[in-house]
């Protein structure tokens, strides 16, 4: 860091960020006149500390959820209905099946289905409520209903329900995504009752499930700083979290809200230290549409992120309790030196990170922006065991994440003003270097290992050589590049312009199937996604393995077209 980096994190105080996190510990903030109010009152906030601030009204689609039950043999059963479940007030009356799942182990595994197979034939599901263990997710939801269920029971692993959204929508729908819109109700219970329901679908009984909610479009606020750099005004670092919650949500976001307001007035008054700008939003939206918010960023200001982003930085769930270990980081692989070595020097500890699941507000993968962090610090993995937690999603793995006990307690003053540090630092990282810190050579390097896996599990049923040829030279001419950059042959602005253009080729191909400016449904994406139907090639029969091989020649040729584009951008440069 330069001396007036340095000097930037000293200036980082609580003064601010604990009142707000005080505060919203205070206000729910899911409905939308409490989101408006919250939203109004961190523009509020930002004015007192004399940052200025720009109140959009972002039009979103939004899901509501109230209230579900469960009755079922003279009981009624607590539940919490995710967003995007239907609204069943009067009720849905079904035999109950039970689809055996595993609960998830590990973050990596958190938002995969994980139902058995063999239990969840169509002939079996079909005109019935399914129960099944774990959250409430989409990809899960997606295929109960595709199956025919007529609603989905979520059986979560704890003696708390927790809240979620159940669509594999991605933000607000465009028409595209409307034969997506979940048409079933759902709710999640918790672990004993869950336990209660499992005896009566293992008696062939009856339940009926209640769901109450509301949707429909609604005009909400969301604040955005923008401080000026003062060498390359037009390129900025994208810092952003959302400020939606389930319930009053300190972990998750209220500590994250914090952290995103110190940091605007740390680089507010120390703006004549900025080369490249800094925006900062705080995200309505992302609880109940799925990301609605940072999304309507996305799609409204397209072309300015395309243009000049840099890198977009997500800020979610930083400051909990316990949250000591800085592992299951997320970032991109170009971005996994620079977050290590700028957490390193923060705190003096090493991390592991992990590739961005399709989960956060990363709603700008489709445009092509490299990306870092998204949960930050959590709870060592020995500590969650002692607990005997469960794997969550946020919160520093404190398993309040999306409950009613998400309250001040989970927040910790000292952590969170590390937390805070990190993220400065890391953002003042990108928005003050001469070249921008990104390596490429580690995302080429990855595609080589990506390519190379699949080709060795779809043998020879097909062929990947082009997309090995093409990593491999893209992988040389990246060396060359920063040999070039590192020796002063190639001048930063040419450096920072391919570095920047990288993203716009790579970033998609590696995590997105839809074009450019469209959004991927919220499910998980493998790597190099095109060439992902190698994994199961020697699954299919004879009717369907010509189709699958079909789909992998297409897929080779994407992945080899872009990679090329990469190469002809790289040599290019160092020409």
């Amino acid at each position: 860091m330069t001396v007036t980096d340095t000097d930037l994190l000293n200036r980082v105080t609580l003064d601010a960020p604990w009142s707000l996190v005080e505060d919203f510990a205070q206000m729910p903030r899911w409905k939308p006149d409490d989101v408006t109010a919250a939203g109004q009152d961190i523009a509020r906030r930002l004015g007192d500390l004399g940052v200025p601030v720009t109140l959009h009204q972002a039009r979103l689609h939004l899901s509501i959820p109230y209230d579900a039950r469960v009755e079922a043999g003279g009981r009624t059963f607590r539940a919490k209905p995710p967003a995007y479940s239907t609204d069943c007030r009067d009720g849905v009356t079904a035999e109950l099946v039970h689809v055996p799942a595993t609960f998830s182990t590990s973050i990596d595994t958190l938002f995969t289905k994980n139902q058995d197979q063999d239990a969840s034939a169509e002939e079996r599901i079909r005109g019935k409520i399914v129960i099944s263990e774990g959250f409430s997710f989409p990809g899960k939801i997606r295929e109960f209903e595709e199956k025919g269920a007529v609603g989905v029971i979520a059986m979560n692993p704890g003696v708390d329900s927790h809240w979620g959204i159940c669509t594999t929508i991605w933000g607000t729908p465009d028409l595209d995504d409307l034969p997506r819109r979940p048409t079933i109700p759902v709710g999640a219970v918790s672990n004993p009752d869950g336990q209660a329901l499992l005896e009566i679908a293992a008696a062939g009984g009856q339940v009926t499930l209640f769901t109450e909610m509301d949707a429909g479009w609604f005009d909400q606020p969301l604040p955005e700083v923008v401080i000026p750099g003062t060498e390359d005004p037009d390129s900025f670092v994208l810092l952003h979290g959302h400020y939606d919650s389930w319930d009053v949500g300190v972990g998750d976001n209220a500590t994250g809200d914090a952290a995103l307001l110190e940091i605007a007035r740390v680089l507010w008054e120390g703006r004549a230290g900025l080369k490249r700008t800094v925006k900062i939003a705080w995200w309505p939206g992302h609880s109940t549409g799925r990301y609605a918010g940072s999304t309507w960023y996305a799609d409204t200001f397209a072309m300015d992120l395309d243009a000049h982003c840099v890198a977009q930085v997500n800020c979610d769930s930083p400051g909990c309790r316990w949250a000591t270990e800085f592992i299951d980081v997320s970032w991109m692989a170009e971005t996994e030196a620079f977050c290590q070595d700028t957490i390193r020097r923060v705190t003096g500890q090493d991390s592991a990170g992990e590739r961005p699941h399709r989960a956060g507000d990363y709603a700008f993968n489709n445009i092509g922006l490299s990306s870092f962090f998204m949960l930050s610090s959590t709870m060592p993995h020995d500590l969650r065991e002692e607990k005997d937690y469960y794997v969550v999603g946020g919160c520093g793995g404190n398993i309040a994440w999306h409950t009613e006990n998400d309250t001040l307690e989970i927040a910790d003053r000292d952590i969170l003003l590390r937390d805070i540090k990190v993220y400065l630092a890391a953002v003042l990282g990108v928005a003050n270097a001469a070249v921008l810190p990104f390596d490429w050579r580690a995302q080429a390097a990855e595609f080589r290992q990506t390519i190379a896996d699949y080709a060795a599990a779809a043998g020879d049923l097909a062929e990947l050589s082009l997309a090995e040829d093409a990593a491999a030279a893209l992988a040389d001419a990246l060396e060359s590049f920063y040999r070039g950059v590192e020796a002063g042959t190639i001048r930063p602005d040419a450096a920072n312009d391919a570095i920047r253009r990288l993203a716009r080729i790579l970033v998609p191909v590696n995590y997105t199937t839809e074009p450019r400016f469209r959004h991927d449904p919220a499910v998980p994406v493998p790597p190099l996604p095109a060439l992902a139907a190698a994994r199961d090639l020697s699954r299919h029969g004879e009717d369907t393995l010509g189709f699958a091989q079909t789909q992998m020649l297409r897929g080779v040729n994407r992945v080899a077209a872009a990679l090329r584009e990469a190469e002809r951008l790289v040599r290019g440069a160092s020409a």
